[in-house]
């Protein structure tokens, strides 16, 4: 008899990284959350802190957990600004914490992640181009990149790779002062995202109906695209 499928998911101390940690536990997984912050979700749920901003210290976080059926990289941070204004510090950082971090973990992951496995990373709507949002809309942009190669590379084991992009979440990233710059706008269907929407659509590309599905962007942004 097998024991629960294991996932990684960054970021799980907040947001959209805890949302998916709480339903894949829902649904009978077990999973390691990585972030800087402390966080406790019960039984089946560990918690390892993990700086991504540091990608290479995280081959040897990996290997102090083991094996893993699946990595969500749902980690991330916004900072924004108008072209004029840019701080390219602000550009390393992202791109390190979103790009960077990725790679690393995947890189790592990848040898012992048996076929079948699913890497899921978490991008952004604004990826194709926001006003004020030019350095995080490139970040999210490379996740593609990424996603894309990556799923051509291990389609002969099974493995997907796919790209979640929401539109504005209700998450504590919209109150960060960071991103001040560019005010929220409630998008078309009168509400801001969900986080479990976004993590129950994660769900079924991580489960067992994911397996036909890899190398695509899914937006899930309460109309804000139309």
């Amino acid at each position: 008899m097998t024991g629960p499928k294991h996932a990684i998911v960054t970021g799980t101390s907040s947001g959209i990284g805890q949302a998916i940690a709480e339903r894949l536990l829902a649904d009978g997984w077990r999973v390691t959350g990585l972030s800087r912050t402390e966080s406790s979700m019960g039984e089946n749920f560990q918690w390892q802190q993990a700086d991504l901003s540091k990608p290479e210290s995280l081959a040897s976080v990996v290997e102090a957990i083991g094996p893993a059926d699946a990595l969500v990289h749902a980690a991330g941070f916004q900072r924004t600004a108008l072209l004029g204004s840019l701080d390219p510090s602000a550009l390393a950082g992202m791109f390190t914490v979103h790009v960077a971090a990725a790679s690393a973990l995947a890189n790592a992951m990848l040898p012992a992640m048996p076929d079948g496995g699913r890497i899921l990373l978490i991008g952004s709507r604004t990826s194709t181009g926001s006003p004020g949002k030019s350095q995080y809309a490139a970040t999210k942009a490379a996740l593609m990149g990424l996603g894309r190669t990556w799923a051509q590379e291990l389609a002969p084991r099974g493995i997907t790779v796919n790209v979640l992009s929401p539109g504005p979440t209700d998450t504590p990233m919209l109150n960060d002062p960071g991103r001040a710059a560019t005010p929220v706008r409630v998008p078309a269907l009168g509400a801001l995202v969900d986080p479990a929407d976004v993590a129950a659509l994660a769900a079924f590309l991580l489960g067992p109906h994911g397996k036909s599905i890899t190398g695509q962007n899914y937006v899930i942004c309460g109309g804000a695209s139309l």
